[in-house]
């Protein structure tokens, strides 16, 4: 009997050297069995509470109660709908079930796929503590026992609530500690109410909020959570949709919400992180923002320096206004002002001052101050050594990573390859490393930066806090073999 033909992504890794390591790939939780966790960690009240359809952390999570008009008086965000296989079931039970998924990664051309969780990105946004802690840690809990005889090649990622810095440390030690967890992944930010605005009307700031990045600017001090993970030996990995809040909130048009949600989101936090200074603080720690690809990044990156070059301390004192010649303004007034500014230079140059002066704090003067960094090349090495950017295999704009052109330092970014495998973005799940290459066949990237994006990265990021992420799984040969070889290049 004649052998199956492989698939074009079997065919793929077949004729590849390497792993090829799946950095995100996701499972799609059976709502009716996490409830059986949920219930069994914090009981049928804790339970009852839980948002199945509903979600605290959008403005109004109505939207299907609503008619259109409602809808639109009210705003009310359209929600993500029809998101996972459908008509190709066995897509669809792989997304379910672990040993399905485990069986058909060769199909894949996967080695290795760490899987995030989908309800996860739903959990982390409850408003309710208790039901939240709970969830997560039920989630967690699930995760352990559905994928165990399975981590060989399959890797689930904890959720991990960040409300609070206490409730993020105490579910990384059992996530990790208790449950044997390695890969982690946290919200990529928390809605807060404004204050002022609650204490105005509690209902009109269901409609106020801000957005708190953990850095910046944030409610509380989260350097306790950065240092349980250099204790603990895992890497925050952010992973979080930026819907639901700015321009992404139409009521009519999930596509319109949906678009560079991602990468909304993961901008916000690695702004957050960075000029707020965790990575110069905690130097051991490495960074994953994922799913939103490396366009923004790059931007991000350029624009960093490019504000460093006119806005640091030093740079920013050409517009400090104290600095105006006073003498000179005048004499270049009254020589080319005209009629409409005949005597009235220093009533001018007065409201331009004070114009100027709005946003003036003796405090706050040095903004580049909290992020610690001295220079434009420790901005490079943090986004080149220390900040690692998900990558699903279809998006062309991957090449970014590799292609230098008018970066400054010629800077490489680090591509993490995801698959997204169990969500709508693959459509034939047989197709995951196929997608990826095909950058490769465009001509977009070469065999050395396919390479990189599908297992060097990978091994970098996952083993930089835990060089034992890979103990026990297909891979580890291949990853020793790779770390001795970056170790004799060094």
């Amino acid at each position: 009997m004649a052998s199956s033909p492989l698939s074009k992504s079997a065919a793929i890794r077949a004729r590849t050297h390497h792993p090829i390591i799946d950095s995100d790939g996701h499972q799609v939780e059976i709502g009716v069995i996490f409830l059986d966790y949920l219930r069994a960690e914090a009981g049928a009240s804790v339970a009852s509470r839980f948002p199945i359809i509903t979600f605290d952390g959008y403005a109004d999570a109505g939207w299907w109660t609503l008619s259109q008009q409602e809808r639109h008086d009210r705003r009310s965000m359209r929600p993500t709908w029809w998101a996972s296989p459908a008509r190709n079931t066995n897509d669809l039970a792989t997304a379910f079930y672990p040993k399905l998924f485990h069986e058909r990664l060769d199909e894949m051309g996967l080695d290795l796929s760490v899987v995030y969780p989908t309800l996860g990105l739903l959990v982390v946004q409850i408003v309710d503590e208790e039901v939240r802690r709970a969830a997560a840690r039920a989630l967690n809990k699930m995760k352990a026992d559905m994928f165990a005889g399975y981590t060989d090649r399959l890797m689930p990622v904890a959720t991990i609530p960040m409300h609070t810095p206490q409730e993020a440390v105490e579910e990384l030690e059992y996530a990790v500690k208790t449950l044997g967890l390695r890969a982690i992944m946290m919200a990529s930010y928390v809605r807060r109410q404004v204050k002022a605005a609650a204490r105005i009307s509690p209902e009109a700031a269901r409609y106020t909020y801000w957005l708190d990045t953990y850095g910046l600017d944030s409610e509380h001090n989260y350097d306790p959570v950065w240092a349980k993970c250099i204790e603990l030996g895992v890497s925050p990995t952010f992973h979080s949709v930026g819907y639901g809040w700015g321009s992404r909130a139409t009521p009519s048009n999930y596509v319109h919400n949906h678009l560079g949600n991602f990468a909304s989101s993961a901008d916000a936090v690695c702004r957050g992180l960075f000029l707020g200074g965790v990575p110069k603080r905690f130097p051991e720690l490495t960074f994953a923002f994922m799913e939103g690809g490396v366009a923004w990044a790059r931007n991000l990156y350029c624009d960093l320096l490019s504000h460093w070059d006119k806005r640091s301390w030093e740079a920013v004192q050409k517009y400090n206004p104290a600095n105006i010649d006073t003498a000179a303004f005048m004499d270049l007034s009254r020589r080319y002002g005209g009629k409409l500014v005949e005597g009235r230079a220093e009533e001018i140059l007065r409201g331009y001052q004070l114009f100027m002066s709005r946003g003036e704090d003796p405090a706050l003067l040095d903004e580049w101050a909290p992020s610690g960094l001295k220079s434009p090349e420790e901005i490079c090495e943090v986004f080149t050594k220390r900040f690692y950017f998900g990558c699903e295999g279809d998006d062309p704009l991957n090449a970014l990573a590799f292609d230098t052109k008018g970066s400054p330092f010629d800077a490489k970014l680090y591509a993490l390859y995801g698959s997204d495998v169990g969500h709508w973005d693959i459509p034939d799940m047989k197709d995951a490393a196929h997608e990826a290459y095909e950058l490769v066949e465009e001509g977009l990237i070469g065999e050395a930066d396919f390479r990189e994006m599908v297992f060097g990265n990978a091994v970098k990021f996952w083993t930089s806090t835990n060089p034992n992420f890979f103990q026990g799984t297909v891979v580890e040969d291949a990853v020793r073999k790779s770390l001795a070889e970056t170790v004799g290049v060094r």
